[in-house]
């Protein structure tokens, strides 16, 4: 009885702590890409067979894959409850961050900027902050729509291929769920961007072509980075299930008796 108790602690210890990490990691990493956002322009063009391949990226979308990583491992091993739950978190980490921003702009700015103003004058020291403000304004109401939709969408789809495959076919549920809500929030994101928040500065004469590429060079970066994680993935399943004593193949996950 004294060891089976001792059992169910450890275990019960244990899930908790990586739960813990997991959304500790998924937060941290969807506050600071937030933050970030369309402050800085990547140009990562490159000439193949002397054509030239336009590829735009924003350097908020670096960290944005360990997001749906983070999610595929908490709907996995502890179910699609907790992961809404986590999603659910995430978006008023959004409305935090934009409260936190908000106040900051809105306290008295020593020396006062010039009527009509957005930022103060580039030697002012504020100035970082205000440019960091105004863009992270620009993006985070679009980022908040279609991450939104687009966790929901992969917290769903992975349940219902998990559900058709009857728990088989770890990599199709990961990849397929991911790489779905993945084109969601490159669309959603890109177009809100621009066209609602009036984020993004294009030249008229090319506006339906950069945003083409925009929204292509996004979604590539994360099919990519999606098929790479599957290895992870699925290692970090097999160890977590055996560390973590549970069958995520179960509707409800039990310890051992």
């Amino acid at each position: 009885m004294f060891e089976s108790y001792e059992l169910t602690d450890k275990y019960t210890r244990r899930r908790e702590v990586v739960f813990v990490v997991l959304a500790g990691l998924f937060l941290g990493t969807l506050a600071m890409l937030n933050i970030l956002g369309i402050s800085r322009q990547l140009d990562l063009s490159f000439t193949l067979f002397d054509f030239k391949v336009p590829v735009y990226l924003f350097v908020g979308i670096l960290p944005y894959p360990i997001t749906f990583l983070c999610t595929d491992f908490i709907s996995e091993l502890y179910g699609k409850e907790r992961a809404r739950a986590v999603v659910l978190t995430g978006l008023l980490i959004n409305i935090w961050v934009l409260f936190i921003m908000w106040i900051g702009g809105a306290l008295p700015i020593v020396p006062e900027m010039e009527p009509g103003a957005v930022v103060p004058s580039m030697d002012d020291p504020s100035y970082a902050f205000y440019e960091i403000r105004r863009l992270t304004f620009g993006a985070t109401l679009a980022s908040m729509i279609a991450y939104l939709t687009a966790q929901f969408v992969d917290v769903h789809i992975f349940h219902f291929l998990k559900k058709l495959t009857k728990g088989k076919h770890l990599w199709l549920r990961n990849n397929g769920s991911t790489l779905i809500s993945q084109l969601v929030d490159s669309i959603s994101v890109t177009l809100i961007t621009y066209y609602y928040a009036k984020a993004i500065q294009i030249k008229e004469d090319s506006i339906y072509h950069t945003l083409l590429v925009l929204i292509v060079s996004g979604y590539v970066f994360k099919l990519l980075s999606a098929l790479l994680d599957t290895i992870p993935f699925y290692i970090g399943v097999k160890f977590l299930s055996k560390y973590l004593d549970i069958d995520p193949n179960k509707k409800y996950h039990t310890q051992k008796e």
